[in-house]
Formats: C-alpha cells, structure tokens, sequence
C-alpha cells in the first residue's frame, strides 16, 4: 500500500512541477513589455520578491524532510527564474522603484530568510526543526494565497475582469489540485492544507471571470448595436478651412458666373433631378414661334 501511494505521490509531483513551471514562466510577456519599452510602467517588483523568498523557503524545508525530490526541483527552477525577473526589473526600473525593490530584498531575502536558517539551526534540532520550518512556509503560503483576494475585490468593484488573466487563474488552480494530493499522498500537511486555500480561491477567481465576463461582453453588444434610421433631413455646412473640395481654376469659375446669370434672366429652364440623373435644360431660342405652328397646321 505504502508503494502504491508512493507512486501517485511521485506522479502528482511531476504533474506539480509542470504546471507549477508554467506558472512561473506566466509574467515572461509583462517583461517581454518592459524590455520593449525600456521602462517598468508602473508595475510593482513584490510579486517577484515574495515568489523568490517562498522559494528559496520550500527548498530549506525540502532538505529537512525526505522523499521531497520533486519538491526541490521546482523551487530550484522558481528561485532561478524570479532572480532573473527581480535583476531584469532591477535594471529598468527607475530610481525610487529600484530602492524599493532593493529594500524588500534586503527585508525577505537577507534578513527574513537569513533570520529563518540562524535560529533554526543554532536554536532547534531535529524533528522539530523540520516541524518549524514547515509552519513557516505553512503560513506563508497562505499569506501568498491569500493575496490575490485584492484582485478578486478589484473585480467584483469595477466588475471588470480586465487585471484577472483566466489561464492564469486555472493553472494557479491546478497547481493547487496537484501540490494538495501530492502532500496528502506524502502525509505532509505543511505542503497540502495551503493548497486546499489556493484551490478555493482559483475556483472563486475562475467563476467571477465567468460571470462578469458575460457581462461585459453583454455591454459591448449593447454599444455596437446600430441606431435606427430616421426620417430627416441632415444639411451639412461646409468649413472653408477643413473641407476637402478641390479649387476652382479661373475658368470654371467664369462659367459658374455666366452660368448663374443666364437663370437668374430665366433664359434656360432647370429641371432637378435627384441622384445625379440627367437633367434637360431649353433655351428660348429653341421654342417654336407662332408661325411655326401655323404651317404646321396647314
């Protein structure tokens, strides 16, 4: 039975890691933005710091336990990964940022994990050692967790879903799924009983985007929907400065002139017409006269 529960333990593990290496990869476009730019837009580096410190912690308390392989393996890969993010953002990021950042990783990285390895391993011994450690990253995991909670009440206030990516949120879920079993499956409750609260809040996140994205969806159709044709009449004035006419060269105006002048004395007929069609016009020169009619007649 041990060898069976072994075995899915190892194979949740492995699915962990996958999932948990896509997640970490997860803010490679926010970067890709950065570096296009060369500037860090107001984006802010305590994600990163925090990823870095739960990791290098999951790693100290995967050295203390056993059979915690997989364990290692993943957060090795996330202390990577987010020191590279932290540096990058380090380098484009300007001046007040920068000592922002630099002064959370002096706080988590220096003096809370450093804090952390000192008075575990010159204060405690043993199993309980390992037991301390692990309430440690117990409750910071639910810190971590608990987090998103803000995006959450962002989106339930703007009722937008725009700040809350949905692949984001069910890869966080999954890796929740996956961590829970593979800790169960290793009676480890440090590793599964933060992942029972990352898998409720993936789930919220999940139905909120549903639900509010439906709506706004609905409120863009509503936009777009065409308006209903009226009967009237649009005269539209012409701005000298802004029209887009072409100019008239002294010629044409001059037969505009005489043009106007021959209906203006009424020696030809206009007829309007609607659409361009063509119209006929009749001088008076053209008119039968009286004597015309008569030989007609005759």
């Amino acid at each position: 039975m041990a060898g069976i529960s072994g075995h899915w333990a190892f194979t949740f593990g492995v699915l962990g890691n996958i999932v948990s290496f896509i997640v970490f990869l997860s803010p490679l476009p926010t970067f890709y933005k950065i570096y296009k730019k060369k500037s860090t837009e107001g984006y802010q580096s305590i994600p990163y710091v925090v990823a870095l410190f739960s990791s290098m912690l999951w790693i100290y308390y995967a050295f203390l336990k056993t059979n915690t392989t997989l364990l290692i393996t993943i957060n090795s890969f996330g202390v990577f990964i987010e020191t590279i993010y932290v540096a990058f953002y380090l380098f484009y990021a300007p001046k007040n940022a920068r000592v922002q950042t630099i002064k959370m990783l002096l706080l988590f990285v220096v003096g809370g994990f450093g804090a952390i390895i000192l008075v575990t391993q010159f204060l405690l011994k043993g199993i309980v050692r390992g037991q301390v450690v692990g309430w440690i990253c117990l409750v910071f995991s639910l810190c971590v967790f608990v987090a998103p909670l803000g995006i959450v009440r962002q989106v339930i206030k703007t009722k937008s879903v725009e700040y809350m990516p949905l692949l984001l949120s069910v890869f966080l879920t999954l890796s929740a799924v996956m961590w829970f079993f593979y800790g169960l499956l290793l009676k480890d409750i440090n590793i599964a009983i933060p992942n029972v609260l990352g898998f409720i809040l993936g789930i919220l996140q999940m139905v909120l985007y549903v639900i509010y994205n439906k709506k706004e969806q609905a409120i863009l159709k509503e936009q777009k929907l065409p308006e209903k044709p009226q009967n009237h009449v649009v005269i539209n004035f012409i701005d000298e400065k802004n029209s887009n006419l072409p100019e008239l060269t002294e010629e044409q105006i001059i037969d505009i002139v005489k043009l106007g002048s021959l209906i203006s004395s009424g020696k030809i007929q206009v007829a309007s017409c609607l659409h361009d069609t063509i119209c006929a016009a009749k001088t008076e020169n053209n008119a039968p006269n009286e004597k015309q009619i008569e030989e007609a007649k005759n």
